[in-house]
């Protein structure tokens, strides 16, 4: 059974595959079960509440489903070991499921973008939009309140876990929750201020759609970077040399080549060692440096050291 371990405020915690894929299942499960019920609610709010907005922010937390599915879908794939088809494993299926609620996000934000600026161009030229109930307020207070804990939960988990694509799916959760401060500002202005105060709502949508923008691209750029075997940043690759040249016997580190897969990493590297050992004590030495990595950056590790011979006995 494959173990995965994290560093969490400089404790080591130990988590089987198993146990990390059904942590990040039930998380993901009770979000599309608050999501299908959030959607029906809301849904039925914006009918009976006369709330455009409402009607939107409902169809709008059914997008929601879809990213949890894809969650559930790639990372039990990922979670696979390595096969004859995949010497390295899966882990990269978790990047690309980031890779794709990231774009999920911004198909959203762009849809919020949209319908804000239209509603705004409606009000403007004199257009009418009907008058909104209590109903609808309600409904966008419940939404706010039970997707911003629900992502609390998500991304806590998503941290625990080290998976970048259920903090990406916690950010869906969150996003869906800004959509509905949007609602019940809008709501509330129409009620309180009188109907022309309902253009809040589109306004306050067309900035929150920027904002959820800003945060799918941050969160794409990563994965995309895994996706095409960018290396580890600078300061672990300074890390993983000085760890390996810490170890006795090794004279030199170079050739590192790094990437990321999934939750975990690939390292390649040289090391220069005494050329008047024997080939055993060369190959403890190499044994030595695999298990000083693999106990900084967990057994998920998967390296390949190459032994060099020093040039100074030549």
């Amino acid at each position: 059974m494959s173990i995965f371990l994290f560093l969490r405020r400089g404790k080591i915690m130990q988590m089987s595959s198993v146990s990390r894929q059904r942590k990040i299942e039930k998380i993901t499960i009770i979000g599309s079960v608050v999501n299908l019920l959030l959607s029906v609610g809301k849904i039925l709010a914006g009918i009976l509440g006369r709330s455009a907005a409402m009607l939107a922010d409902g169809v709008h937390s059914l997008s929601d489903l879809l990213s949890d599915i894809v969650v559930l879908v790639f990372v039990r794939i990922s979670s696979k070991g390595k096969d004859k088809s995949h010497d390295y494993g899966y882990g990269k299926f978790e990047t690309f499921a980031t890779f794709i609620v990231s774009v999920l996000l911004l198909v959203v934000a762009a849809e919020m973008m949209v319908s804000g600026i239209e509603t705004i161009r409606k009000i403007l030229n004199g257009g009418e939009i009907a008058s909104p109930g209590y109903v609808a307020l309600a409904a966008a207070a419940v939404s706010i309140l039970a997707k911003e804990l629900l992502y609390q939960f998500t991304v806590l988990v998503g941290k625990q876990v080290n998976s970048p694509v259920v903090i990406a799916n916690a950010w869906h959760h969150r996003s869906d929750a800004f959509s509905s401060i949007g609602a019940l500002i809008g709501i509330s202005g129409a009620m309180l201020l009188g109907d022309k105060w309902i253009v809040l709502d589109p306004i306050v949508c067309c900035f929150i759609s920027v904002a959820i923008i800003v945060l799918a691209v941050k969160m794409a750029v990563p994965s995309i970077k895994e996706l095409l075997d960018v290396s580890l940043p600078d300061e672990m690759e300074r890390e993983i040399i000085s760890l390996a040249s810490s170890v006795e016997g090794v004279r030199n580190v170079h050739g590192l080549k790094t990437r990321r897969n999934g939750p975990s990493v690939i390292i390649d590297a040289h090391i220069v060692v005494d050329p008047e050992i024997s080939v055993v004590e060369a190959h403890d030495i190499s044994t030595k440096v695999e298990e000083t990595l693999t106990s900084r950056f967990g057994p998920e590790t998967q390296m390949s050291i190459h032994i060099e011979p020093s040039e100074e006995a030549k």
